[in-house]
């Protein structure tokens, strides 16, 4: 198993790509710490997960306060005995231009998808080093790569993740730690979801899915299990000569 033995903290881990991340990593051996706002549904999943037989705790904030980020940071070195691997998964996502969205929802949407990963990263960078090196995998989008309508915020926020990805790589390569981003495309999850209601307009969700898909070379909507494998594969030794990269995993999204 590729993680016998690592330790590996995950935020926004209870459910989507999150969740599906924390499963491949007990599935391959390692402890997990699973960090998300929704309490009950984190603990809910480390109950699951330790009727298999994992040791996995949960750690509940919200990555976007100070505070809340070192406390979680510190439960789960705690918890682990120590830290090898963080990724930065968790999201939220916003509708609207520059002149349609709300202060409080770009404020927000920046807090999270952005000051998420530099908090997190700030107090847990030091673990793995003091563990001998590691790995961080930050969760991007391909909406940092290209501009999608109405998403003004979240592709801002994206984009800022791919940058902050390749600085931390720079950083931090010189204590063996890897850093790295995925960059999903439309994927089967919660945020997808609320995000085809909230843009519906006069097409039903069920219509905007389809978009989604349709956009993709591959005429459908990834699994959260498909971005778990990328994620794996960029926190294993697999990739032990991969740091500053941003793998997109889109089906085909980005390359028309």
């Amino acid at each position: 198993m590729r993680f016998l033995n690592k330790r590996a903290l995950v935020t926004g881990g209870a459910s989507g790509i999150g969740r599906a991340v924390a499963e491949r990593f007990v599935a391959e051996g390692a402890a997990v710490a699973i960090s998300d706002l929704n309490g009950e549904a984190a603990r809910a999943l480390v109950e699951e997960l330790c009727a298999r037989g994992a040791r996995v705790t949960a750690v509940i904030g919200d990555v976007s306060q100070l505070h809340d980020a070192e406390r979680m940071v510190g439960e789960a070195v705690a918890f682990l005995g120590g830290l090898d691997i963080l990724i930065n998964n968790a999201g939220i996502e916003t509708i609207g231009s520059v002149t349609t969205a709300r202060d409080e929802e770009w404020e927000r949407q920046i807090a999270v998808n952005l000051n998420g990963v530099y908090r997190m990263s700030r107090f847990a960078i030091p673990e793995i080093i003091r563990a001998g090196g590691g790995a961080v995998v930050n969760i991007a989008s391909v909406g940092g790569l290209v501009a999608v309508r109405e998403f003004s915020a979240y592709g801002a926020s994206k984009a800022a993740v791919i940058q902050l990805t390749r600085s931390m790589a720079a950083d931090y390569a010189q204590y063996g730690i890897r850093v790295n981003c995925v960059c999903p495309g439309p994927v089967d999850t919660p945020l997808l979801e609320r995000a085809c209601r909230r843009v519906s307009g006069d097409k039903s969700p069920e219509q905007i899915r389809q978009m989604y898909a349709d956009f993709t070379l591959l005429k459908r909507i990834a699994r959260p299990e498909e971005i778990a494998s990328c994620v794996a594969f960029l926190a294993s030794d697999e990739a032990s000569y991969v740091t500053g990269a941003a793998l997109v995993v889109d089906g085909g999204f980005t390359a028309q």
